[in-house]
């Protein structure tokens, strides 16, 4: 009996110790997780955001689609201009004389490729619309509108990810305490998201961090 007693005991102090280690090493390992993860969606989301910015230059809205934005990135075109000031003389009906006339010119210079001009050489804008390390092969949820501020008309758009879609596989209670984040320092909330349907703003909610290169 006193040997097994010796043995059970030794089984539980191991039991503790691995329990007291997953404690605190858990978070940090997660936090590390959660980082690499977050970068590459964010990363993601900083695509749809030039590609939709593109978008609305050219036909002066958002697109409300992935199929849609990465067909316009294929063939889209940019319109390269300049702008000039010039100057006539035009006889005035009211005074009777000729008055100088000034006015702006713009000319157009040419046109550049959408796609040279944000992705180079890569082709990554055709897989902009899928969300990394998802389980289910889930893609990002978009959506484009128009909202009257002060008056004005203005497109807005939003492509967002749930958290728990990216960390699918991690530990539910550390998955609960990063849902409920409130800092500076860290993507808040329950989304990872670019863009507002609500505010005029192509704004991202993760902190500047994830902004910096290399990171």
């Amino acid at each position: 009996m006193k040997t097994i007693i010796q043995i059970v005991l030794w089984i539980v102090c191991v039991f503790l110790g691995y329990m007291i280690y997953k404690s605190v090493t858990g978070p940090i390992e997660f936090d590390k997780v959660k980082k690499e993860r977050f970068a590459e969606v964010i990363d993601r989301l900083k695509d749809i955001r030039n590609a939709q910015e593109a978008y609305k230059t050219v036909n002066g809205r958002y697109a409300n689609n992935f199929e849609n934005l990465v067909s316009f990135v294929d063939t889209g075109k940019y319109t390269i201009t300049q702008q000039r000031d010039s100057s006539y003389m035009e006889f005035d009906r009211v005074y009777q004389i000729d008055m100088l006339k000034e006015v702006k010119i713009i000319d157009t210079l040419g046109f550049v490729a959408v796609k040279d001009s944000l992705f180079k050489n890569s082709e990554r804008y055709k897989q902009m619309m899928n969300v990394p390390y998802a389980p289910n092969n889930e893609k990002f949820e978009m959506k484009a509108d128009i909202v009257e501020k002060s008056g004005y008309k203005a497109p807005v758009f939003e492509a967002k990810v749930a958290k728990s879609v990216v960390l699918h596989d991690q530990p539910a209670d550390l998955l609960a305490r990063e849902n409920a984040q409130v800092s500076v320092e860290e993507v808040n909330g329950t989304e990872i998201k670019v863009g507002s349907l609500t505010e005029v703003s192509t704004s991202g909610n993760w902190p500047p961090i994830y902004d910096k290169k290399g990171t």
